[in-house]
């Protein structure tokens, strides 16, 4: 493998880790838990992974642990840093018994399934140290949801005498090391799960888990590239720049990237669903700050936008609610010909309100809301253009206006979405050390018989020998959700809490910012070298939480 300096010499990191995790390890027991939620029917359908108490890992005395083998799944999209918690979890492995092995399965559960592997040896993992991506073994999207996946990976494990299998995922690769988890015990497998908490969305978290991995590095990638837009817009003076961040089901990347860069505009779509804003208003609230700055003598900005904006407008929800409904398998309206018959046949079978929402959006967006589905026949929210349709809308407003005589200003905007550029990024010192904390703690659940368990490490504000390691059941953070028309158990989410100290401080402060009188502010590229205050903080909104 080719390397680049900086790729040389970050293979030479060491990574912090804790104090505990640093020697022998001890366990130590709290109280017994229940899930956030819905307690009786998910006790029902994990009785032997419900209740489990929450486990600390502290120093402990020498011991001699018995040969084993574990497999390791990477599992949906990619994060930062996935691939030290694999070297983690080898480095941990070794240290408990030398002749321990680690077998990675191949592009994601689908691996697991199909008998895809790869022995991981010293060699290759060495490759791999403090690197990006997740190309070491590869990822997938395979959910692990049916019995005969479950048995598949059974005949897997067995094949190769593997004692546990660790799952690196979010939410719901999460949910699903649970129901394995569950199964596993059920039928008396012998094979132990452990999940390890990653998604760069931010959404897998709770007062356990203080943040998946990931989101450190990729928030950081993202605040740079909008520092370097605000530098250009400051220096050209005359673009707004409307920038949609990842972040389908929360605006934690939105949110945070506002607390490093200062943007004039930052839309939070939990706020926007709290006090129910349409579309219109959205609009509204950009096109008051563009023309203040317009009469300060300022035509350029930057406007933060979440991803999954427009889920969280309710008008907007339910238009796409009537349309998922409206349109599946929807023969009728599959034919007919043009996108004109389309838009009028859509018209036409709306409640009013949709209807006239639907009238009101642009025909491109429109278009999407109706032609682009997801397998499941709903719209595919995602991949909406939300900064191309507030563009296009904000732009109207102003021409009216312009001709009305009350705007004088310059509308010239340009469109961003930033996603791929922040999930494989060589992640930060906070993420090389993170994550292989938390490879390390899998190994040692592992070794003391735990399943159904997350590895976690906390106390992140602190130097990374005060983190505090540990594991808490995946069972304590599940719920009931509707999902595809069924009521099934899965992980909660976490939204921005509008009550939080990140949010309130990003309130107080966002009239300041859309002043003309406020510099930005301009984050610059991660640093890996050099004072600890420059290369090892964790995130704004991390230490906002715990008020550092």
């Amino acid at each position: 493998m080719q390397k680049s300096p900086l790729q040389i010499a970050r293979s030479n990191y060491q990574p912090k880790m804790p104090v505990a995790l640093q020697g022998f390890v001890a366990i130590k027991e709290g109280e017994k838990t229940q899930s956030v939620a819905d307690q009786e029917e998910i006790k029902k359908l994990f009785p032997n992974t419900y209740g489990l108490p929450v486990i600390s890992l502290v120093p402990g005395e020498k011991k001699a642990f018995p040969e084993m083998n574990v497999g390791v799944i990477l599992s949906g999209g990619q994060a930062p840093g996935g691939h030290n918690v694999i070297a983690g979890l080898f480095d941990g492995l070794k240290q408990l018994n030398p002749n321990n092995k680690l077998y990675g399965f191949l592009n994601g559960p689908s691996g697991l399934i199909e008998g895809n592997y790869l022995e991981l040896t010293s060699n290759i993992i060495d490759e791999y140290r403090n690197t990006g991506g997740f190309d070491i073994i590869g990822s997938g999207r395979t959910k692990l949801e049916e019995t005969w996946q479950f048995d598949k990976g059974i005949e897997a494990c067995k094949k190769l005498n593997i004692k546990a299998i660790v799952i690196i995922g979010g939410d719901d690769s999460n949910t699903n090391a649970c129901v394995l988890a569950e199964y596993y015990q059920q039928k008396n497998a012998g094979i132990q799960v452990i999940g390890c908490p990653k998604t760069i969305d931010g959404d897998l978290k709770n007062a356990q888990i203080e943040t998946s991995f990931g989101f450190d590095t990729a928030c950081k990638v993202y605040s740079e590239l909008i520092g370097n837009l605000q530098r250009d817009a400051n220096s050209a003076k005359k673009y707004w720049h409307f920038i949609r961040l990842m972040g389908r089901s929360a605006s934690h990347i939105a949110l945070e990237c506002a607390l490093q860069a200062q943007p004039n505009i930052c839309i939070i779509s939990e706020e926007v669903e709290a006090k129910e804003m349409t579309l219109n208003d959205i609009v509204d609230q950009i096109v008051k700050v563009i023309v203040d700055r317009a009469d300060a003598g300022l035509n350029f900005g930057t406007i933060l936008i979440p991803e999954g904006l427009i889920e969280f407008i309710p008008a907007m929800r339910r238009l796409i609610a009537e349309l998922n409904d409206l349109l599946a398998n929807n023969e009728e309206f599959n034919s007919l010909e043009s996108d004109d018959e389309k838009r009028q046949y859509v018209k036409a079978k709306l409640t009013h309100e949709s209807s006239q929402l639907y009238r009101d959006l642009p025909k491109g967006i429109a278009r999407q809301l109706t032609l682009d589905r997801d397998p499941h026949g709903n719209v595919m929210v995602s991949q909406i253009e939300t900064e191309k349709l507030l563009i296009e809308m904000v732009a109207k407003k102003l021409a009216i206006m312009k001709g009305e005589g009350t705007y004088k200003g310059k509308f010239a905007a340009l469109n961003h979405f930033f996603g791929y550029e922040g999930r494989c990024a060589i992640p930060s010192n906070f993420d090389a050390d993170y994550c292989y904390s938390l490879g390390r703690t899998a190994s040692w659940l592992i070794a003391e018989g735990k399943t159904g368990y997350m590895a976690i490490v906390q106390n992140l504000t602190t130097p990374a020998n005060e983190w505090q390691a540990g594991g808490i059941p995946i069972t304590m953070m599940m719920n009931m959700e509707k999902r595809a028309g069924k009521m099934k158990p899965v992980i909660q989410k976490a939204l921005v809490d509008l009550e939080g100290e990140p949010f309130k401080y990003f309130a107080s402060k966002r009239e300041l910012w859309a002043d003309a009188h406020t510099s930005y502010i301009y984050p610059g590229p991660i640093q890996y070298y050099g004072p600890s205050e420059v290369c090892d903080q964790p995130t704004r909104t991390l230490l906002l939480e715990k008020k550092r």
